[in-house]
């Protein structure tokens, strides 16, 4: 067993190496440490087919270390995916090349998810093993059934976001996640006695996980932990003692070996250490057929989970629609003053129905208002429900949504505070890279917060998340933009989305209901005054009401306007020149107001406009006063105005 394993494993080995030489840059300390463990894996443990690369049961693998790239790719190129070529591997870390400096996800090619900053991986995997769970109570043990495995170094471990989601895996008893831990006691400044004394095995029980100590370069103590890893009942930490750069005489158990090509001496040396005497790039014709083997164990089984469960995942949303329209209906009958988040939670009283969407909240179900009465709490060893409660873990929150959505298709949304949206970016940031399907629920959106004073007040949030690419940041201004801001994220097939909401009470500003969504066109004119018009006011959210308010109060004195609500800046960016213009240049005088950072309107407001929102932080007060203390009211905003004109 050993000899054959072995040479299995020098495989992955070579190829890192050969492909990180190449590239003059790379990490190959990582893949010569865990190639034995990852040989065990997907030989004799992992469900996969590479000709199905999308089968819903397969066992998925999440590489945490992503730096550890070139063992990924190694791993899908030897067990037959057509996503990933000998080329390929020859142009690591090249432009365009499907084999990058860290993993990037692409839809059926084996790489799973975007991993690099380290810890993402680990939250990621977390939101598979919660599909799955999910999915096996709504389609059956026979089509659902599988395992994630994630493999983690000590950096991944170091990182705050691997506590936040270890901790909920091990609260919610995932007995499908497995977790390889990379345990070579190197990071990139040294030894790891730099800079952390934990107790590895003391931390995992704490959370509730089983833990398994091995020697990561012993085939059998391997094959045995994860034997014994498919029984528990708990999620399993293996931890595999390995060296780094595994092979090098001058660099194996070396910071030197993880982030720098060994060099062509020191891989010559590696090749006669481990009795390869083949040439760079070169995989024996015996090896390569036995790792292609490997690759069409499961073909057979994946054909045919996939036929049943599209045959039983097949769902319909036409009684949802309906339901959606009567709200805005019964709305208009009152024009009632109502926060935002209560807007949003009525839409999910009617969504929650979708089976498909999993909400969820940072212990702030309640001001959020994310869960609703159809909702049904997963709990350990019960996730026939579909809200999801991930405590004070901002981070992991959204680490996990992007594995949930990632997993099989199902649409996950979470909820906490707009302000700590910061908590919150690096995996916001992923999920747009990703093209994914979240939803974001950031709600007490401005200063209109109040009494929680400045550390609560958002500034500059909206303003760093629409800098993001490819991240939709939605700012309804009442019931029905915020209906048409969630239907237009729900139908949303390449990016994530922001739905910022207020606390505070506001009056409505769409008196009609109409077929068209308007707010999917980013901004619309929502109020003119007269034909004369000489100003044209455009806010989001909140302060839409306030422009109108203003709109009105300058037509007692003959100055009139046009309001144009902008409830989503990326959208009205998509749309046509022509558009743009209409809204934009039928006036000399564009003004924005928004309670906000005010540097992102002045692309739409120009040189010459006027900019009203708050370039300092919050204060504590009642919400009202605090308008009025940033000049945020009618009488401030009509002096400026008038003085401008």
């Amino acid at each position: 067993m050993s000899k054959q394993y072995k040479e299995l494993a020098n495989c992955i080995r070579f190829l890192s190496i050969d492909a990180v030489q190449k590239a003059n840059s790379g990490h190959p300390g990582m893949p010569m440490g865990m190639a034995d463990v990852a040989t065990v894996l997907f030989k004799d443990f992992l469900n996969f087919d590479p000709k199905n690369p999308n089968w819903i049961n397969r066992d998925r693998f999440v590489l945490s270390a992503g730096h550890g790239s070139m063992l990924l790719y190694s791993l899908l190129y030897l067990t037959g995916y057509q996503s990933v070529s000998l080329k390929d591997i020859k142009n690591f870390r090249q432009l365009n090349s499907i084999c990058a400096g860290h993993p990037e996800y692409h839809k059926n090619t084996g790489i799973e998810t975007t991993t690099g900053p380290l810890g993402q991986g680990i939250s990621n995997a977390v939101g598979f093993a919660i599909s799955e769970e999910i999915l096996k109570k709504q389609l059956g043990k026979k089509i659902i059934n599988h395992k994630t495995y994630v493999l983690a170094g000590d950096g991944c471990l170091m990182e705050g976001i691997s506590h936040e989601a270890l901790s909920l895996a091990g609260h919610l008893k995932l007995k499908n996640l497995i977790l390889l831990f990379d345990n070579n006691s190197i990071s990139i400044d040294g030894p790891t006695s730099l800079t952390v004394s934990d107790d590895h095995e003391k931390r995992f029980k704490s959370y509730g996980w089983d833990f398994i100590k091995i020697n990561g370069h012993n085939f059998g103590e391997i094959s045995k932990a994860l034997k014994k890893a498919q029984k528990s009942k708990k999620p399993v930490a293996i931890s595999c003692k390995t060296t780094i750069g595994y092979g090098s005489p001058n660099k194996s158990g070396q910071a030197s070996s993880h982030g720098s090509p060994l060099g062509e001496e020191e891989i010559k040396l590696v090749r006669k250490k481990l009795s390869w005497n083949y040439q760079p790039f070169e995989i024996p014709k015996n090896l390569m057929n036995e790792w292609n083997s490997i690759g069409q164990k499961a073909s057979q089984k994946a054909k045919k989970i996939n036929k049943e469960f599209s045959n039983k995942h097949n769902l319909t949303e036409k009684t949802i629609n309906d339901s959606i329209e009567k709200a805005k209906i019964e709305y208009l009958k009152t024009l009632e003053p109502m926060a935002t988040r209560k807007c949003s939670e009525k839409f999910l009283e009617i969504a929650s129905k979708l089976p498909y969407l999993i909400g969820g909240s940072a212990d702030l179900a309640g001001s959020n208002n994310t869960k609703t009465k159809n909702h049904k709490i997963i709990k350990p060893n019960n996730f026939s429900g579909n809200y999801i409660h991930y405590g004070v873990r901002e981070h992991a929150m959204c680490g996990i949504m992007n594995g949930i959505s990632l997993h099989s298709g199902l649409i996950p949304y979470g909820g906490t505070f707009l302000i700590f949206s910061d908590y919150c970016k690096p995996s916001i940031r992923l999920a747009a890279m990703m093209k994914q399907k979240v939803i974001y629920v950031f709600t007490h959106d401005s200063i209109g917060l109040g009494e929680d004073g400045p550390t609560h007040q958002p500034i500059e949030q909206l303003t760093s998340l629409r800098s993001i690419p490819n991240l939709n940041v939605f700012r309804p201004a009442d019931l029905i933009e915020t209906f048409e801001c969630w239907q237009k994220a729900l139908e949303s097939e390449n990016a994530p989305s922001v739905i910022a909401l207020t606390r505070q009470g506001i009056k409505p500003i769409r008196l009609k209901n109409t077929s068209e969504n308007m707010s999917a066109l980013g901004a619309y004119e929502i109020l003119r005054t007269g034909n004369d018009i000489k100003i044209t006011l455009i806010s989001s959210g909140s302060e839409t009401s306030l422009a109108c308010d203003v709109s009105h109060k300058l037509a007692t004195e003959s100055i009139y306007s046009k309001v144009v609500s902008m409830p989503c800046q990326e959208l009205f960016d998509q749309q046509s020149k022509d558009y743009k213009n209409k809204i934009l240049t039928e006036t000399e005088l564009v003004v924005s107001i928004e309670a906000s950072e005010t540097d992102y309107w002045k692309k739409y407001t120009g040189t010459n406009g006027l900019n009203f929102g708050i370039n300092d932080f919050g204060k504590s007060a009642p919400y009202k006063e605090i308008y009025n203390h940033f000049e945020l009211s009618v009488e401030s905003i009509i002096k400026r105005i008038k003085d401008k004109l």
